[in-house]
């Protein structure tokens, strides 16, 4: 079972965090909407024919698209794959964009989860990221999102904000919790290079929360979270049962994908697929670009995505999919790990401890084959 991602590039005001490809000129929506049916129509075949089972629309901002335009390349994803188990279809919103009357037709049209980007409840938080929406909201926006008959809610929280640490993420941890999201994203801000709070640090007005805060907010989003019935099954992600995210776990298990949109990537299973990061060039048809897995490279991949969650990794595919060696290499590498109790081991399966996620990049790299 394979899943569709469909990348909307625009913005009306670009966050202060955010390193991810994107635009202004909303105007081009018409034209990009045209362009992503012509893509979806050319690239009917890189799937081989697989179901898909989930369908993702991200961005930058895809509620600032029309509920009619989004349902029309829904429509035309039904006409040109096998759709008819799909189980999953998720649009990414902004607060300030919803209200009864949207999300009203985004159901009509087809979409059974709504991914919000809340980030934070704390309105001086939110200014400091220059989001464009209140705290009220986006309490609001989840709250109609719900009378609007979607069962299934995702909030985006971001924490590590220097000066929002403290009684401000709990605050904002109780209001997602009391609004009853079945699913939050929760993500520690980091400070790119090309972004706003980047150039801030560049020039000494700004700077990331140092490593003992990380691990005190990290630690109080996973503790109040479990303890609320939330899974931590994945290093960023929190679900209640029966509500982790399918699409995500394309990437995470190796399933099959295919991003259509600018600067969205593909995978077939042996060879990565990406598009140009530009509207303009998007439009005018630029090529993808390709690369060739090595098997190295798919290993190292399985390394990377599997024990991103909490259902860690299978020795026994392992074995079957790269071999015995390797295996009994990696036995040699994480018995240190375990020891140090960053790793857990239960008879196939060795994972990262949810409590050491933080730190999980650390322990996947030594990991890896060079």
């Amino acid at each position: 079972m394979a899943g569709i991602y469909f990348h909307i590039p625009f913005c009306k005001r670009v966050c202060a965090y955010c390193d991810f490809y994107k635009s202004v000129e909303l105007d081009r929506m018409d034209a990009l909407v045209a362009a992503l049916a012509r893509e979806l129509e050319a690239r009917r075949n890189y799937l081989g024919g697989e179901p898909v089972r989930t369908r993702y629309f991200g961005g930058g901002t895809p509620s600032l698209c029309s509920p009619q335009a989004l349902g029309g390349l829904l429509r035309r994803t039904e006409e040109l794959f096998d759709c008819s188990r799909t189980e999953e279809t998720t649009l990414e919103a902004n607060p300030d964009d919803l209200n009864p009357r949207y999300l009203a037709a985004l159901r009509e049209a087809g979409f059974d989860r709504i991914s919000i980007g809340v980030q934070s409840l704390d309105d001086d938080c939110l200014r400091l990221m220059n989001r464009r929406h209140t705290a009220r909201q986006a309490l609001d926006a989840l709250r109609e999102a719900r009378e609007a008959g979607f069962e299934n809610i995702t909030a985006d929280l971001i924490f590590g904000v220097p000066g929002f640490g403290g009684d401000a993420l709990r605050r904002t941890i109780d209001g997602l919790l009391h609004a009853g999201v079945q699913h939050i994203s929760a993500y520690h801000l980091t400070v790119e290079p090309d972004t706003a709070f980047g150039r801030r640090a560049a020039r000494g007005t700004f700077a990331a929360v140092d490593e003992e805060t990380s691990e005190r907010e990290f630690l109080t989003v996973h503790t109040a979270l479990c303890a609320a019935g939330y899974e931590h099954y994945e290093v960023s992600n929190y679900a209640l049962p029966g509500f982790r995210a399918r699409h995500n776990a394309a990437y995470w298990h190796g399933a099959k994908y295919l991003g259509i949109g600018p600067a969205a990537h593909s995978y077939d299973g042996e060879s990565r697929r990406w598009n140009v990061a530009s509207v303009t060039k998007y439009l005018e048809g630029a090529p993808a670009e390709n690369e060739t897995l090595s098997e190295r490279d798919r290993y190292n991949e399985y390394l990377l995505t599997r024990l991103r969650t909490c259902d860690g990794i299978d020795t026994r595919e392992i074995a079957r999919l790269f071999g015995p060696q390797r295996l009994e290499r990696l036995f040699g590498e994480v018995r240190r790990w375990i020891a140090a109790g960053a790793l857990h081991a239960d008879g196939n399966r060795i994972a990262v401890v949810p409590e050491r996620f933080l730190v999980s990049d650390a322990v996947i790299e030594s990991l890896f084959e060079t």
